[in-house]
C-alpha cells in the first residue's frame, strides 16, 4: 500500500510504499476511505508534539472493515467505521469511571507510537517499522487498528463526512456539550475557528446558546462562523478580550479555546465572566506556560478546565452526533473545505498552516 510517512521533523511527508502485517488479536484491517487533516498532525510535523519517527500520520479517519483479527468480535467484514484517536481499553480506572479519553493504556500506546496491544504493523521495504499515529495512521490506503479505536456508523454516511466525527466533531462538539456544559440561554465565545472550533460553535447552537461570539484572526472563517450561527464575530488580536466582554455584557458564560496557543488561552480566560467556565482543547507546545489572575478563581467562582477528545466516549457519542447531523442540528458538512489526493497532502498542510482551510480530507 501507499502511505504518507514523516521521516524527520519539519517534513515534508513522503508518500511511500509500505507493507502491512495482518491484524493481530483484537485488531481490524480497515480499508481507509477518507482522513482529515488536523492541527494535531501538523504539530507532529513541526515538532511541537514530540513523537517517535518515522511515523505514518493521520488520526481522523473513516473506512470499511476488510478483515478481523482473532477475538475481534465487535465488527464484521463490510462494516463502515470511524476511527478515533484514543484506543480506550475499557478496563483501566479511567475507562471504568467513564473517562475513556484518558485511557491509561491508550495514552501509553499513543506516546510510544504503537497499537493498543503494543505492536507495530507497518513495515517499509528496508525492514524499518514506522510508528502508528494515535493508533490510526490514516494517511494510507489501509490501516490495522485496535477494534477499540473503531466505532460503527451507518452505511450511507459519506466517508468524507464520517471521518470528521473521529476528531473534529468529537473534540469540538464534546467540548461544548460536555466539558463546557452549554445550556439554553448561555452566552458563549469560541476562540479559533478551525474544524474543532466550528464544531464547538455548531454544538453550542444546538445546545440553545443565546449568543455565540466567534473569534479568529482570519476573516473568511469568521464569515463562515456567522453562516453557521454565530451572533457576533471578533477579529483575534490584542483587543479581542475587551470586545468579547463588551458584546457579552461583562464576559461570556462559557468560553472555548481551540487554538493551542497559550497567549490565546489567557485571552479566553480573561473574556470569561464571573461564574463562567473556560475550556481549552488546543495542544500548546509543552514548554509553554500561562499567567492568570489567581484571585478570580475564588472571588468570581471561575472554572478553567481542559478537554481531551471533548470528554467523549466515542461509541456513545459518535452515534449521538451522527444522529444530530442527520437531524440537521449539526451540519458537519459545512466544515469540509476540500478533498485531496494522498499525493497532495503536503499542499493541504501548507493551506492548513496558513489558515486557508477549515477541514480538508484526503479521499482514498
Amino acid at each position: 500500500m501507499k502511505g504518507a510517512v514523516l521521516t524527520e521533523v519539519g517534513g515534508p511527508l513522503q508518500v511511500l510504499d509500505l507493507e502491512l502485517d495482518p491484524p493481530g488479536a483484537g485488531e481490524l484491517l480497515v480499508r481507509v476511505r477518507a482522513t482529515g487533516l488536523c492541527h494535531s498532525d501538523l504539530s507532529v510535523i513541526d515538532g511541537s508534539r514530540i513523537r517517535p519517527l518515522p511515523m505514518l500520520l493521520g488520526h481522523e479517519a473513516a473506512g470499511e472493515v476488510v478483515e478481523t483479527g482473532p477475538g475481534a468480535s465487535d465488527f464484521a467484514v463490510g462494516d463502515r467505521v470511524v476511527l478515533s484517536f484514543v484506543p480506550a481499553c475499557g478496563s483501566c480506572r479511567r475507562c471504568v469511571s467513564g473517562r475513556q479519553a484518558l485511557c491509561e493504556p491508550g495514552a501509553a500506546a499513543n506516546r510510544e507510537g504503537t497499537l493498543l496491544g503494543g505492536a507495530r504493523r507497518l513495515r517499509l521495504p528496508d525492514g524499518t517499522r514506522p510508528h502508528h499515529h494515535l493508533g490510526v495512521s490514516g494517511f494510507a490506503e489501509y490501516a490495522v487498528v485496535s477494534e477499540k479505536s473503531a466505532t460503527l456508523v451507518p452505511a450511507d454516511l459519506p466517508f468524507e463526512i464520517a471521518a470528521l466525527f473521529g476528531c473534529a466533531v468529537l473534540t469540538g462538539a464534546g467540548a461544548a456539550f460536555y466539558s463546557a456544559a452549554v445550556t439554553p440561554g448561555d452566552r458563549v465565545a469560541v476562540f479559533g475557528l478551525g474544524g474543532v472550533g466550528l464544531a464547538a460553535l455548531l454544538a453550542a447552537r444546538a445546545a440553545g446558546a443565546s449568543q455565540i461570539v466567534a473569534v479568529d484572526v482570519v476573516a473568511h472563517k469568521r464569515a463562515l462562523a456567522r453562516k453557521l450561527g454565530a451572533t457576533d464575530d471578533v477579529a483575534g488580536g490584542p483587543d479581542a478580550v475587551a470586545e468579547v466582554r463588551s458584546l457579552t455584557g461583562g464576559g461570556a458564560d462559557k468560553v472555548i479555546d481551540t487554538t493551542g496557543v497559550a497567549a490565546v488561552l489567557e485571552q479566553a480566560y480573561l473574556a470569561t465572566g464571573a461564574g463562567g467556565t473556560t475550556v481549552t482543547v488546543g495542544l500548546p507546545h509543552p514548554d509553554r506556560t500561562i499567567s492568570l489572575p489567581a484571585l478570580s478563581l475564588v472571588a468570581e467562582e471561575r472554572t478553567l478546565k481542559g478537554s481531551y477528545l471533548g470528554s467523549c466516549v466515542p461509541r456513545r457519542d459518535v452515534p449521538r452526533f451522527v444522529g444530530l447531523y442527520r437531524a440537521g442540528q449539526l451540519p458537519v458538512h459545512e466544515l469540509l473545505s476540500g478533498k485531496l489526493t494522498l499525493e497532495e497532502i503536503n499542499t493541504g498542510f501548507t493551506r492548513l498552516e496558513a489558515g486557508e482551510a477549515v477541514r480538508q480530507v484526503v479521499v482514498l
